[in-house]
């Protein structure tokens, strides 16, 4: 029977006396449903539903991807990034959660008003600073403050990893990232009102055998300008959808940036090894190319050009006369 249904006089009396008889037993009656029920704290209301938090996570999955992707190249060492997850709490309780030495990029997130955090775990700094400087990509067993030369290194990583923002967040908005500062200390890290409503983002990072977690600050009165375009349905309906003539030019401009070694062969010769083991300067190999002979011009190992040599400004120098082409 539901809530709405009414009972007649008759159906009542039937009903007292089953269960004085004990034919019906009350505890049948009561509903099998439990409400359950959140407490909500009316102090720190909470600024960010379900949806934003999952919309955050699908912006920095893709944000994981590019650092997946790009990291490598810099650090010579395979990177791995994966959102683990997302959560809205005050600003308060995280920071009292810090411990010393911390990593904390301050990023001006223009247009959007305020400031927004990147907190990388230690280990995997020092991980990334033995790398950059030359080691296999160790973290320190015991842990101690950054240096100078440290901070500027970190400087460094955290700008390349911070201007991978832009992309993910095209669909939200288009922004314009910046380092404004890296402090190290927890007590001096205070850039938010404690209790402020923040949305974190926990990355997990694994640079060779060193894992930890980076995690992304963002505060509501930062993305309070946007939040009602943090939702899937409004993301996935601005993704660019990007087709193959598109792929191709982004192609052809990272390729046309490589650099390729360039070498003219002057010509060749033919000498003993006691001729090679006595030579001197002043002594003089004869080639076998004349002066008015074509040389032979190579892109890496591929003979591609025939150019003539020459000077320019004072310096050695050939101008190219045919283009060889060759399968």
């Amino acid at each position: 029977m539901s809530a709405n249904d009414v009972m007649s006089q008759d159906e009542i009396d039937n009903l007292l006396k089953a269960l004085s008889s004990g034919e019906v037993d009350a505890e049948e009656f009561k509903d099998e449903e439990k409400v359950q029920v959140k407490d909500y704290n009316f102090s720190r209301p909470s600024k960010f539903s379900k949806e934003h938090l999952r919309t955050l996570e699908i912006i920095f999955e893709n944000y994981g991807r590019l650092l997946d992707t790009n990291l490598p190249a810099y650090l010579r060492k395979n990177v791995q990034v994966a959102v683990v997850n997302s959560e809205a709490i005050a600003y308060s309780e995280f920071s009292n959660a810090l411990s010393n030495p911390v990593i904390f990029g301050i990023i001006d997130f223009e247009p959007l008003q305020g400031n927004i955090v990147m907190e990388l775990a230690s280990n995997i700094g020092y991980a990334m600073i033995d790398r950059l400087l030359g080691g296999v990509g160790e973290s320190i067993e015991k842990k101690r403050e950054f240096s100078e030369i440290e901070i500027s290194i970190l400087e460094r990583i955290l700008t390349i990893c911070i201007d991978y923002l832009r992309e993910p967040w095209g669909n939200v908005i288009a922004v314009r990232p910046k380092l404004n500062r890296i402090e190290t200390n927890s007590q001096f890290a205070q850039i938010i009102a404690p209790n402020e409503m923040i949305a974190i983002v926990t990355l997990n990072v694994t640079v060779g055998d060193e894992e930890g977690l980076m995690n992304i600050i963002l505060p509501y009165i930062t993305l309070e300008e946007v939040m009602d375009k943090l939702n899937t349905k409004y993301w996935y309906s601005t993704m660019q959808q990007k087709d193959e003539e598109s792929y191709e030019e982004a192609i052809e401009s990272i390729i046309s940036k490589t650099k390729v070694p360039i070498r003219a062969v002057l010509g060749n010769s033919s000498i003993s090894v006691n001729d090679f083991a006595n030579i001197q300067r002043g002594d003089i190999i004869k080639l076998d190319t004349k002066i008015d002979q074509e040389l032979n011009i190579f892109v890496g190992n591929i003979l591609k050009f025939k150019a003539l040599p020459g000077t320019a400004t004072d310096k050695y120098a050939v101008r190219v006369t045919s283009v060889v082409r060759e399968e």
